[in-house]
């Protein structure tokens, strides 16, 4: 793959993951509220779920960073096995 097509491909997978946090949504509740327990339960459960997604999120967004450095240094992914060329569009595309 060349240097062009693996930018682009970074680049779109940049764009799903900050889409994807900016649409992330972790809601406190008041203490105090009086919402039954079943209530409660229900929005513990839907936070810690998406600060879950959330920090999984941020760590792809922190692959991508780590790939892009590598791009702009011109290294290659040495865990490919493939000598000196960037990983190939499927292995890209697959996290999709």
């Amino acid at each position: 793959m060349d240097d062009d097509r693996a930018r682009e491909l970074l680049a779109e997978e940049r764009r799903r993951i900050e889409q994807a946090l900016a649409t992330s949504t972790v809601v406190t509740t008041d203490d105090e509220s009086t919402a039954d327990d079943a209530d409660n339960a229900t929005d513990t459960y839907q936070n810690e779920f998406d600060e879950g997604r959330s920090d999984d999120l941020n760590e792809q967004l922190a692959a991508v960073e780590r790939a892009e450095q590598r791009l702009a240094e011109g290294r290659r992914d040495r865990r490919a096995g493939r000598r000196g060329r960037i990983s190939g569009d499927r292995r890209c595309r697959a996290r999709r």
